[in-house]
Order: C-alpha cells, then sequence, then structure tokens
C-alpha cells in the first residue's frame, strides 16, 4: 500500500464523529451480547479474567462461571466462582448465557479469533471479547495497557495525523494505522504478526558501532543484556542498567556476578528509576516484568539520564518501564539533542504513546528516522525505533 492509501486510511478511521464513538463504546457490549447481558460466562481464570471479575462486581453483575483450557482449574473455585471445562461450559450455558473471552497477554500464541473460535464450535451463541465489557464500564478497568476508549483517540486526531507522517517506511505506517483501528474499533485481526529479530536489535535498520554503549531502562533480570551479549560478544565499550524492584536487581545483579570477570567490568547496574527529574516516588515492587512507578508501597528514588548517564557517552538507548517512557526521555532530553543515540522505546504501555512518544522524540530532535515494529501478538510489545541518519542501515 502506498503512504497516501495508508492515510486515506487513517483519515477515514478518525473521520468519525466524535458523539457517535462514544455512543458506541457504551452501547457494543450490550448489542453484543443481549439477550443474556447479565448472564455472563468468563472464559480465561487468569489475571485479566480476575480482573473482569471484579469489575463486574463492582457493576453489580455477578457471572455465572469461570471455563478455562486448564484441567487443573476445573471443577475449583477462582474468587468464589466455579471453573468449567470448556465442554462442560458449553453445555451448561452456551444456550443461555454470553461467553466473554478474558485472554490477552503478551506471552500469548494465538491470536483473539483463534481463542474464540473453538467456543463457537462447541455451540455457544454469543462469543464477545473483553474489550466490550471493558467500554461498558470504563471506571472499573480502564486504561489497561494501551486499551482504552475509542472517543479519546479521535480527540487526540491531529496529534495521529501528525505521528503518521514520521514513520519511514510501509511496515511502520502499516502497523501504526492497524493499531488505531484496533483502538478505535477492536480489530485484533487486522495487527500484523510480530517481526522476526530479537526486541531492541533491530539489525536489518541500525548499523552496529565497535565501541556501543547500550542503556538499559527496565533491565529486569538482565534479558535484554543477554540478547544483547548474544549479539555483541565482547565487543562493546559498555553497558548501564537501571532496574527499581528489588527482586529484579538481586536477580540482575547475581546474572551480571556470573559473566566473566573482563564483561563484568563493562556492565554498570543502578537500583534507580529514571524519569524526569530527581525524586521519591511510589512503586509498585511486583518481582516481575510488570514493576511500575505511581503506585505500590515501596518508597524509591528517580534520576534523570541526562545526570546520570550522559557522561558515559551512550549509543543506544532501550526503555520498556510501565508507561514511564515519556518521563524518561523528557529525562534524557540532553543526551537525545546533543548525542542522538540509537532509542528503542516501548510505546504499548498506555493508548496514546504510540504517537506521542515518537512526536515527544521529534520534538527533541530532527536527526531520528522513526520506525514501528512489533515483537508479540496483538499490541504486545510494540516498539517505537528511532535511529539517527548516521546509524541508519541502507538496502
Amino acid at each position: 500500500m502506498t503512504k497516501d492509501s495508508l492515510r486515506a486510511e487513517l483519515d477515514a478511521l478518525l473521520s468519525e464523529d466524535l458523539a457517535a464513538a462514544t455512543r458506541r463504546e457504551q452501547s457494543a457490549f450490550d448489542e453484543m451480547a443481549a439477550p443474556f447481558n447479565d448472564s455472563l460466562v468468563l472464559f480465561g481464570a487468569g489475571n485479566l479474567g480476575r480482573k473482569t471479575l471484579r469489575g463486574l462486581r463492582s457493576a453489580g453483575i455477578e457471572p455465572l462461571a469461570f471455563s478455562d483450557n486448564n484441567p487443573g482449574l476445573w471443577g475449583k473455585t477462582v474468587e468464589g466462582i466455579p471453573v468449567l471445562s470448556p465442554h462442560e461450559a458449553a453445555e451448561k450455558f452456551g444456550k443461555t448465557a454470553a461467553f466473554i473471552m478474558t485472554v490477552w497477554r503478551g506471552e500469548g500464541t494465538d491470536t483473539m479469533a483463534e481463542r474464540c473460535q473453538p467456543l463457537t464450535d462447541l455451540g455457544c451463541a454469543k462469543v464477545l471479547n473483553f474489550g466490550v465489557v471493558f467500554w461498558k464500564y470504563p471506571k472499573a478497568f480502564l486504561p489497561h495497557y494501551s486499551f482504552d476508549l475509542p472517543h479519546k483517540v479521535l480527540e487526540q486526531a491531529d496529534d495521529v495525523r501528525r505521528a503518521f507522517d514520521l514513520w519511514e517506511d510501509e511496515p511502520s505506517r502499516k502497523e501504526f494505522v492497524a493499531q488505531i483501528r484496533w483502538r478505535l474499533h477492536l480489530d485484533f485481526d487486522g495487527l500484523p504478526r510480530p517481526v522476526k529479530h530479537e526486541t531492541y536489535f533491530p539489525e536489518d535498520l541500525v548499523s552496529v558501532l565497535d565501541d556501543e554503549v547500550f542503556v538499559d531502562c527496565g533491565a529486569f533480570d538482565g534479558d535484554t543484556m543477554a540478547s544483547f551479549l548474544r549479539h555483541r560478544g565482547e565487543d562493546f565499550g559498555g553497558y548501564i542498567a537501571f532496574e527499581a524492584d528489588p527482586t529484579n536487581f538481586e536477580k540482575l545483579r547475581r546474572n551480571v556476578s556470573e559473566l566473566p570477570i573482563k564483561l563484568q567490568k563493562k556492565i554498570t547496574i543502578h537500583p534507580l528509576a529514571v524519569g524526569e527529574r530527581h525524586e521519591k516516588v511510589r512503586f509498585e515492587a511486583t518481582g516481575t516484568e510488570s514493576s511500575a512507578v505511581g503506585h505500590g508501597a515501596l518508597e524509591i528514588d528517580c534520576a534523570p539520564l541526562d545526570e546520570i548517564a550522559a557522561a558515559s557517552n551512550p549509543t543506544w538507548v532501550k526503555m520498556d518501564i510501565e508507561g514511564s517512557e515519556p518521563a524518561a526521555l523528557q529525562g534524557a532530553r540532553g543526551i537525545i539533542a546533543n548525542q542522538a543515540p540509537v532509542l528503542a522505546v516501548c510505546v504499548y504501555h498506555q493508548q496514546d504513546h504510540v504517537w506521542k512518544i515518537p512526536r515527544l522524540i521529534d520534538e527533541m530532535s530532527t536527526e531520528y528516522h522513526f520506525f514501528l515494529r512489533p515483537h508479540l501478538l496483538e499490541s504486545w510489545d510494540l516498539v517505537c525505533y528511532a535511529i539517527p541518519a548516521s546509524r541508519l542501515k541502507r538496502a
């Protein structure tokens, strides 16, 4: 597809009347679930299913049951709700309830359509995805990662259009339009498949330096570091990692300590969050990849990259920090403007990040070319790559 045809498709998506979009998000669940609006079975008893259960209860709705593919849960209860096998749930409720698919996770290997089809094959009359429920009860559910109300996209239509013009190539523009369509219409099927290269290391786009200095914001247990070392071996200038979760930091420290001494000397790790300024911030330390700034019982130190990393002359900066990416970019404004490192920034933690983050980087420096790549299915691990002209690999 040409840039003009994709732009026309985007304009058509953004032309929806704001009031009409608001009515659509409020009515979609009622229209799709009728006549079983209060008779619901939740398919998937994991984190999303339990969040859906709690939200529905806050709205005065008690689901009939969970159903799940895990035989270990069959016959048990989760938060007071019985868990049935798919066959039992379909036999018992397939003609009298709406089944809500509450499976959507980064580690998924199937699509929404592939998850829903077996329920239809078992004879379930109404099979919906969780999104329309979240639209119906936004105070209970939203925002949820990149998923939020459609009308919020339309309110920022001009910013969305400006971001479209930043993308360098056709795959990026296709991905961007598909992301906007998904945010507006829950079109899971229209999202492109993940790319094959490792996350944060697009070898087809970036020329590599012998003395690369990599800054890892949101280092977790060192998983990105392990990928970097697989790519580079001993041939790099330095590696600087930031991880604020104490449990994750200890795993990171342990993993670094097991490396050869020659590599250890090139790696520096900091138990800090990165942000716009020096401050104490609330932090939810889960010991997982989802630990995040903003709430939680722990108080931690946060610092800007301009003050703690600029002297190391970073050449590549990765950010996967659960929604704090814009603040961290603001705190790296000097590095971006003066040193123009390659940037690999996650844009899937909030609805507007896919257009807000590239525009923010472009405002800081005109050196960059922008690429958008999905690394997992259905909007997970979506990364904006901002590559300065001097580092761009030309075909």
